[in-house]
């Protein structure tokens, strides 16, 4: 099972951002909603124009590759991760223009449970799916509340407990095992308990959804979705446990012309 708050574990599934990449590549070619999960995150967004900005988490740099035309041009952004190969990976997907390189983005390496930044030096801070690894969870939040303005907004997305569900249930069929705990993924931070948490550190706090769900017509992104390590471990699925898995997406496909997939995604906006 997926050790999701476990730093070993952390640090192996993000040295690269092919893990991510093919996580990420899933929903964006099934996605049900009307618009990408990022351009309506954004869309939630009320910064200065003049915003000192930091993302913790920031993967594989996604969120700003895909709104990076609807930044203000005031921004100064700093991207960080946990991992030193996403911070590598990031940085070269900004690289030294003006518009997009050093004069805007600052890459850095660092963990979110003790953020190097002087108390109240951002406007706005973003956390997209990735408080839930955590470890010491109200420390990092305690942090995050420490470098953040007075007045400032710290933006968090993550999953409910219903999310892939279905998912979940074929590869346990396939692994013949009981389905996993539909807490796995959330932890300490789901769109459930999330609010209760923030609550400690922050005033205000107030929850967004977003209506979508997959509809997925081909087996191998399927596939190379759980192989990526999620929900189960990679050491779980022999070549044999793969073909199982392999032709019950494909016979659900054939009889239903789909596989249909539950999403529970959302935000909190915190202040």
């Amino acid at each position: 099972m997926c050790r999701i708050g476990d730093k070993t574990f952390v640090r192996e599934q993000y040295a690269t951002s092919a893990n991510l990449d093919a996580r990420i590549a899933l929903h964006e070619k099934f996605s049900t909603a009307s618009e990408h999960f990022h351009d309506w995150l954004f869309k939630q967004v009320e910064l200065p124009n003049n915003a000192r900005v930091l993302e913790i988490g920031c993967g594989s740099g996604a969120l700003w590759e895909r709104v990076r035309e609807k930044i203000p041009d005031g921004w100064k952004i700093t991207l960080s991760d946990f991992s030193f190969g996403m911070a590598q990976t990031v940085q070269q997907k900004f690289p030294g223009a003006p518009l997009y390189g050093a004069t805007r983005f600052s890459f850095l390496n660092c963990d979110a449970q003790h953020l190097p930044f002087a108390a109240q030096s951002f406007d706005g801070i973003f956390a997209n799916h990735m408080l839930y690894h955590i470890p010491d969870l109200h420390r990092a939040l305690a942090e995050i509340r420490h470098v953040l303005k007075r007045g400032g907004k710290f933006y968090a997305a993550t999953n409910g407990a219903k999310h892939l569900r279905e998912l979940d249930a074929l590869v346990a069929e396939s692994l013949g095992e009981p389905a996993p705990d539909a807490h796995r993924y959330i932890g300490e931070f789901g769109l459930e308990n999330g609010g209760a948490k923030l609550a400690r550190h922050f005033e205000h706090v107030a929850r967004v959804e977003q209506e979508n769900h997959l509809r997925v017509t081909e087996t191998e992104p399927l596939v190379a979705y759980v192989l990526s390590g999620a929900p189960f471990t990679r050491e779980q699925f022999p070549e044999t446990l793969i073909e199982e898995f392999r032709a019950r997406v494909q016979h659900e496909i054939n009889t239903r012309g789909a596989f249909h997939i539950t999403k529970a995604v959302g935000m909190f906006i915190a202040s």
